[in-house]
């Protein structure tokens, strides 16, 4: 494995936007897609459950927003962090949900369906287009009510769009962060559950990760809440929704339409769904601004051990005041601190500075010394007990950085 003082070998397994792997300096990184013993992966779609993920590795950035195709539990078992890029598709997310609500609310998919069936050699045509349009009349947004499952970064975007287009917005999330509550419009409507955002809104959106708590979130027992006609919007993941409850809804017309962005081969077809392919961060710019904050995320780790948006590990960031520093990922359980402190001090190192954090059954310490430290003394840390990985972050730049 690399360190701070030489260079990283990173695998790449998608497309990766090319400004996003510009953060990575050629001088310092190896990045490639045939690499035996990488440093890193970075990944967007590729299904890293099957791989043989290599001993070498230290971390996985995702160059997005979810991590389903990463091994994640298996990756926390090794001490590796798991970075993704929460709102960096996030615009491009809620323009599609913009998109979805203006195809249900203007029939624009059966009208689509419509056109493309004329016969444009008929004399006919036109008179064909005035009296079929009548099967596409819809209505306006203005004025309708729009209800919101999960008030992250997409949820907020939603919101406020929603708001400037005339709509009443209803909101739930039981864990929203301070960072989105002040993001949210102060218009936004507090709901007090799921089952409270289905029975209030004519379209309901959901923007939820996909976890135990929130598989089948909207089913059998909750979507006859939903007002007669109302349209449901999944462009969250798709175990959210149960689709049999979704087609007997459609089929009861208790929904008006069902629109996602996940086909399936229950739904395909169906003449009130509107199944689109993945399409949610498919954009340029969001490819582009998911690599560029996961390499920069990644950069970070490798060369200063630094934790942000890590799905797995806490958040720990700590300014360099020593070349010498040490990371290190243990088991959140009692003494630990103590035993990587004694297993320092029987090596006569100087503790600079410290920063130590937990996040559930996960615990990452930073630690600057004031001399270098020896291979025998990272082996005596590792042998302890709950020490899940340890890496030697010298910077040998930072004495001349700082004179």
């Amino acid at each position: 494995m690399s360190d701070a003082a030489g260079g990283f070998a990173v695998l790449v397994l998608n497309q990766i936007s090319a400004n996003g792997l510009k953060r990575l300096p050629a001088d310092r990184y190896t990045v490639g897609n045939d690499i035996a013993a990488p440093d890193a992966v970075l990944v967007r779609s590729a299904d890293m459950h099957t791989l043989a993920i290599a001993p070498s590795v230290c971390a996985i950035g995702r160059a997005g927003a979810g991590t389903d195709n990463i091994p994640v539990k298996a990756m926390s078992e090794r001490g590796v962090p798991v970075f993704n890029a929460p709102g960096a598709n996030a615009n491009a997310v809620k323009e599609l949900v913009l998109a979805g609500m203006l195809i249900a609310a203007r029939n624009l998919a059966p009208a689509l369906r419509f056109v493309a069936a004329l016969d444009k050699n008929a004399a006919d045509m036109e008179r064909t287009v005035e009296a079929g349009k009548k099967a596409f009349a819809g209505f306006e947004l203005a004025g309708h009510t729009l209800g919101i499952v999960g008030l992250g970064k997409v949820g907020c975007l939603v919101a406020d769009a929603a708001i400037r287009l005339g709509m009443e917005v209803w909101g739930y999330d039981p864990h929203i962060t301070v960072e989105a509550a002040w993001s949210l419009p102060a218009q936004v409507r507090r709901a007090a559950s799921v089952a409270d955002v289905l029975k209030n809104a004519d379209f309901v959106t959901l923007h939820v990760p996909l976890i135990d708590a929130t598989r089948d979130m909207v089913g059998a027992e909750n979507i006859g809440l939903m007002r007669p006609g109302a349209v449901l919007m999944n462009f969250s993941r798709e175990g959210v929704v149960n689709e049999a409850a979704v087609l007997a809804a459609l089929a009861a017309k208790q929904l008006g339409w069902y629109v996602c962005d996940f086909p399936s081969a229950a739904i395909v077809g169906h003449e009130r769904v509107v199944a689109l392919p993945h399409l949610g961060a498919s954009t340029a710019e969001a490819e582009e601004n998911c690599a560029i904050m996961v390499a920069d995320q990644l950069r970070d780790f490798l060369e200063h051990g630094a934790v942000a948006n890590a799905v797995n590990f806490p958040s720990v960031a700590m300014a360099r005041e020593s070349a010498y520093r040490i990371a290190i990922a243990n088991a959140n359980v009692p003494n630990m601190l103590g035993q990587i402190s004694t297993a320092m001090a029987r090596a006569g190192l100087n503790i600079h500075n410290m920063v130590n954090k937990s996040r559930g059954d996960m615990a990452y310490t930073l630690v600057d010394v004031d001399s270098p430290v020896l291979p025998e003394v990272l082996a005596d840390i590792r042998a302890i007990g709950g020490v899940l990985s340890v890496r030697y972050l010298p910077d040998l730049t930072f004495t001349s950085r700082s004179a």
